[in-house]
């Protein structure tokens, strides 16, 4: 059993390199994208490793119970230590994207809010609601019986449905935003110190 537990524990270790190394392969280091997709794989792989180094270590403990630092639990340390430090360095990389992100969406958001405030303008303005009836009139989408109070009665509700849509496309936005930035700090920033502390821990239980 203890001869499965530490097979089992290494394939999940292999299992988490090859990952990194199809990332690895087709990036450079210097591009920041590039360091945010590896960043993110190695968060989101990073605890299928950590239970196989607990496997590898359980395996270790039922077999030789009484035996010191094997090469096994010396190969554990070192891995875990190096995953702790990539994890520890992967921190500032995902706190400077948040930062970079979010500001890209507060610009998105803050000129959609402008487009919304001008166009609460523009509802005011008579001219406008004359010309949304005279295309309404040359697209036949009033009918000829209609008085003038009516044609512009119709624009003003027209006017007032885009307004409405428009203003709960921008709260919809913003509730994305907020969820896409709570997702991550807490799936990111705060996973990668959440697993360099375990590995960590895990370092130090193998020495």
């Amino acid at each position: 059993f203890g001869v499965l537990l530490r097979w089992l524990g290494l394939t999940l270790v292999v299992l988490l390199a090859l990952q990194l190394t199809s990332v690895i392969l087709i990036g450079t280091w210097e591009e920041p994208t590039f360091q945010q997709l590896l960043v993110e794989r190695l968060i989101s792989q990073a605890p299928m490793a950590l239970v196989g180094l607990l496997l590898i270590l359980l395996g270790c403990r039922l077999d030789v119970p009484h035996e010191g630092r094997t090469p096994l639990r010396w190969l554990v340390t070192v891995v875990a230590a190096v995953l702790a430090i990539g994890l520890a360095v992967a921190v500032p990389v995902t706190v400077s994207a948040d930062g970079s992100i979010t500001a890209q969406t507060e610009q998105s958001l803050a000129t959609k809010r402008g487009q919304l405030e001008m166009a609460k303008q523009q509802s005011t303005n008579p001219q406008v609601i004359e010309q949304l009836v005279r295309q309404a009139e040359q697209a036949g989408q009033v009918p000829p019986q209609a008085t003038p109070e009516q044609k512009q009665q119709a624009a003003r509700g027209f006017i007032e449905r885009q307004l409405q849509q428009m203003q709960d496309q921008l709260k919809q936005e913003e509730r994305s935003s907020v969820l896409a930035l709570n997702q991550r700090r807490f799936n990111g920033t705060a996973s990668a110190v959440v697993l360099a502390a375990a590995f960590t821990l895990v370092a130090l239980a193998a020495v």
